[in-house]
């Protein structure tokens, strides 16, 4: 019983991170009807601005590396972060405003590439490390219940901690206030939105900035764990089937997605592994949501479309 719950505890951790990155999609996704595939690249792009900016931060001011070096990187790299999103919408977006939805598509893949080549070009290709002084030790609890105890990893506790605040704070966004309503009449429809004075620049600046502040947290947080390297873009692709097994318009959809596919792919890689000669973690989640789009194309919470005729 004590193995069972440490595995639930480490998926419920992973899953609470991917929840995370599946919030980026579905913000944009929100704001223009439209699939975000530069979420992962952002997330790289904003990872190696922090890395690189705590390196050089201290260095330009004199000062030792520590707390407060860490916390002007994150300003600088969140500031970088939202010029980022307003070059986006000026040079992007704003020229394929209400065009067929293939076309956001197509540029948010170019969006995509050109993240993915202009972040090593200015910070470097390297393995860099963020230490933001989150516990690497594990600890162990209920050990006066279960021989040995149940091992939690302290990072990983911290770094669902600190998801969680951030998707309490965007669902409140959402549902609480008046940018929040204006983001979901934009994603409902774009002229309608405009003919009501929403102005539709303002809010793609806004939910691109949100989306590259959601990536900066996620980069920090994957960057800590695993080093900053070109794999962190690609961390991203597990938030794929986290949105289509929430639904790719439901913020609570991508928590309880986010969970489901973390808890699932540990419990099925440690039980099911072995009996199939392991390697079950790495597909469990698209197989899972593949099943999903063959029984319930819109997800748990997304909305049903329905085309009157």
């Amino acid at each position: 019983m004590g193995f069972f719950l440490e595995t639930l505890f480490g998926g419920l951790m992973v899953g609470t991170l991917y929840a995370l990155i599946a919030i980026g999609f579905v913000l944009i996704f929100k704001a223009s009807g439209v699939f975000n595939f530069a979420q992962g690249a952002m997330v790289l792009f904003s990872a190696l601005a922090m890395a690189r900016f705590s390196e050089w931060i201290p260095q330009w001011l004199g000062m030792a590396p520590g707390l407060v070096g860490n916390l002007l990187a994150i300003v600088v790299t969140l500031v970088i972060m939202v010029i980022v999103a307003y070059l986006i919408e000026r040079f992007a977006l704003s020229r394929l405003v209400n065009q067929e939805p293939i076309a956001l598509l197509m540029a948010t893949l170019g969006i995509a590439y050109f993240l993915d080549g202009l972040g090593p070009l200015i910070f470097g290709s390297q393995v860099y490390k963020i230490d933001v002084g989150m516990p690497k030790d594990p600890t162990f609890i209920l050990d006066g219940i279960f021989p040995g105890g149940v091992m939690i990893s302290m990072e990983d506790l911290y770094a669902a901690c600190i998801a969680a605040v951030l998707v309490i704070c965007l669902s409140i966004f959402f549902q609480k206030t008046k940018t929040g309503r204006a983001l979901r009449a934009v994603a409902d429809d774009h002229q309608a939105a405009q003919s009501i004075g929403i102005p539709l620049s303002r809010i793609w600046v806004i939910v691109w900035s949100v989306a590259g502040g959601v990536a900066l947290v996620v980069g920090i947080i994957w960057g800590s764990k695993l080093g900053v390297q070109y794999s962190l873009s690609l961390v991203a692709l597990k938030a794929l089937p986290v949105v289509i097994l929430g639904g790719l318009t439901s913020l609570p959809g991508a928590i309880i997605g986010g969970l489901i596919i973390g808890v699932g792919e540990k419990l099925s890689e440690v039980y099911l592994g072995p009996l199939v000669g392991g390697g079950i973690e790495t597909w469990f989640a698209y197989g899972l949501a593949l099943c999903f789009l063959l029984v319930r194309p819109q997800g748990l919470f997304g909305d049903k479309i329905i085309d009157r005729v």
